[in-house]
């Protein structure tokens, strides 16, 4: 066991026992799970996981419990399965990468110390709605056409779930090649905060203000400067160029579809 001190600790240990011919566990939350993911990205290393963070959302959609005992039985079972891995801006990520309204409630989730579990997802959802004014965002899709909307954020899921729970890409499968790309164009900020539970069922999808659309490249820009978050870490920032790389990590999880969101 090592604890580590900095994600690039984490990163260097993992890469060091992959290259022993050990099987890597990461015992934390999305942040250091999806740099180390990234790292052992294309190459013949598997990775365990159990949950030690706050959101746990790509072990959630994995299926992998959240309890340590039930985790550490996913590992001794020993099912591998192929995942793909995003990239924005040649900075790699497992979960949803995503910006606008999303960056500053991520900011304000990773700097709160005082508010614990998932609640601390809600908290900062209200504290960033506050000072919230809608951006003007410009995406392509696989080098497509502009498409241009007022609004509050896009989010391109390579995995379903982001923020403790929130299925904001119900649809993404983790092996198709495809980035899962959700706008929220401008509505006013009573209808969003209405819509956010919606999310937690992934049913937030039937709203008007909101578009689903899949694409192996994406292209986002915006009006003004947003950083870029993914696996509820600073990843870069806009513009911001997204891409798969498919099938391209090897992780310990159990047999059987992605997990849906509750009902």
């Amino acid at each position: 066991m090592v604890r580590t001190d900095s994600l690039e600790h984490g990163i260097a240990e993992a890469q060091r026992a992959a290259e022993l011919g050990e099987v890597p566990v990461v015992m934390s939350g999305d942040g250091l799970v999806g740099q180390v993911g990234g790292a052992l990205a294309e190459t013949d290393a598997a990775m365990g996981i159990i949950p030690g963070g706050r959101g746990n959302d790509l072990a959630r959609v994995l299926g992998i419990p959240s309890d340590p005992a039930g985790a550490v039985e996913v590992l001794a079972g020993g099912n591998v399965r192929q995942i793909d891995v995003g990239v924005a801006n040649e900075r790699r990520f497992l979960g949803v990468a995503s910006c606008g309204f999303d960056s500053d409630a991520n900011r304000i989730a990773n700097n709160a110390r005082l508010v614990k579990g998932n609640l601390v997802y809600a908290y900062a959802a209200i504290r960033a709605l506050i000072a919230w004014r809608p951006a003007r965002f410009t995406i392509l899709l696989d080098r497509g056409k502009p498409i241009e909307f007022d609004g509050y954020s896009v989010a391109a899921g390579n995995s379903r779930a982001f923020g403790g729970g929130m299925f904001v890409a119900p649809n993404a499968e983790l092996d198709d090649g495809k980035l899962d790309v959700i706008t929220v164009s401008d509505v006013s900020k009573l209808r969003y905060i209405r819509g956010l539970p919606k999310a937690f069922k992934g049913t937030h999808l039937a709203n008007d203000e909101v578009d689903e659309r899949k694409a192996g490249a994406v292209e986002i820009r915006a009006d003004r400067k947003f950083a870029v978050y993914a696996d509820g870490e600073h990843l870069t920032d806009l513009p911001a160029a997204l891409s798969v790389l498919p099938r391209a990590l090897r992780v310990i999880a159990p047999p059987g579809p992605l997990v849906d969101p509750p009902s």
